[in-house]
């Protein structure tokens, strides 16, 4: 343990960092996952209402199954403890909303 005066606190847990393979790794706090709940629950809300859109030219299974991969991204998502990360998630559910605005799905494969 590492003392950080009086208190007896590891000061890498209170301000979430951990050293791993002499890289810093920075873990997100309740605090930092409670500033994006809203953001990324937006984001959700806003991809699946565009899949609802008659611009897209998707059968109701194809429309579907569309939903149920971005459930699927976002739940696998909602484990993610890397402010990095998250910060990633978050980016790549703005860049394929832009394209879904468009009327366009989001390419598979970024090259």
């Amino acid at each position: 343990m590492i003392d950080s005066g009086d208190s007896g606190v590891d000061s890498r847990r209170s301000i979430g960092v951990c050293k791993m393979g002499g890289k810093g790794v920075i873990w997100a706090t309740a605090e930092d996952l409670a500033k994006n709940r809203g953001k990324v629950l937006s984001l959700y809300r806003q991809i699946l209402r565009s899949l609802n859109s008659p611009e897209l030219q998707l059968s109701f299974a194809a429309r579907l199954t569309r939903k149920a991969e971005v459930r699927g991204m976002f739940w696998v998502g909602s484990d993610e403890r890397s402010l990095h990360n998250i910060a990633d998630l978050i980016d790549a559910a703005e860049y394929s909303l832009s394209f879904l605005k468009k009327g366009q799905l989001p390419p598979r494969y970024i090259t």
